[in-house]
């Protein structure tokens, strides 16, 4: 008999937010080379874990997004992590102002509301072509369109009743939001010059207002994020 869902769960992470001149080139080139994005992302977690651990990131609950405003140069990174993240590498003169560091502690229940706000990598897979080889994997291909990535996110949802995982195995976000209420906005490809000429990677921001339906789940989404390229600054829900 399968036990019923959580009543309640907490949400413990640290947050730090990370205000750099876009027009310094430690930020500058992370702008051009997701890649190297990455690289600054995961400076302030050196030690934890041995190097060249492939999932170092997931080890270390590492999740980020940013933004950029073009006006003021001013390139906002938020990074969220289950450890202490260390700064001090960064050069002084890239920062704008010092880190704000931000630690969440926070219980969710059936029926809260929250905010959000995440940037996605919203690919689904292809089935390869008929006659290919036993075990051919099918390939990922970016939604373009608001209206189709909004349904990317609405085969996430989890409706009241509804399992943690949908039939079809995807894995769901432990809570709900009326689909008209979503918006949805197309951001530019990030990609990566030199060895990562293959890196092309579509990204959508989506904003709106979830209800949680399964506490558990939701702070399970919280902590390891949603969708593909988590390591590219992508699947961070942030809430308030």
């Amino acid at each position: 008999m399968t036990a019923p869902p959580a009543t309640a769960a907490r949400f413990v992470a640290t947050q730090t937010l990370l205000t750099l001149d876009a027009r310094h080139p430690y930020a500058a080139k992370s702008l051009i080379d997701a890649q190297d994005m990455h690289r600054t992302v995961m400076s302030g977690f050196r030690g934890w874990v041995d190097d060249g651990s492939r999932d170092a990131r997931a080890q270390m609950g590492v999740l980020s997004t940013w933004t950029l405003n073009l006006r003021e140069a001013r390139l906002s990174l938020v990074v969220q992590s289950q450890l202490p993240g260390d700064w001090s590498r960064l050069p002084r003169a890239a920062l704008v102002t010092e880190p704000e560091i931000l630690t969440l502690d926070r219980t969710f229940t059936v029926g809260d509301r929250a905010d959000f706000r995440t940037v996605v990598n919203p690919v689904h897979s292809r089935p390869p072509a008929p006659g290919s080889p036993e075990k051919t994997r099918g390939k990922r291909v970016a939604h373009t369109r608001p209206d189709h990535v909004k349904a990317w996110f609405v085969r996430r949802l989890q409706p009241p009743g509804e399992p943690a995982v949908a039939p079809d195995g995807l894995t769901r976000l432990g809570a709900d939001a009326p689909a008209e209420q979503l918006a949805v906005r197309m951001l530019p490809r990030v990609s990566s010059p030199g060895p990562h000429k293959g890196l092309q990677l579509a990204r959508a921001e989506i904003k709106g207002s979830l209800t949680v339906t399964d506490p558990q789940v939701f702070v399970t989404a919280l902590t390891r994020g949603v969708g593909h390229a988590r390591a590219y600054s992508c699947g961070l829900l942030l809430v308030r």
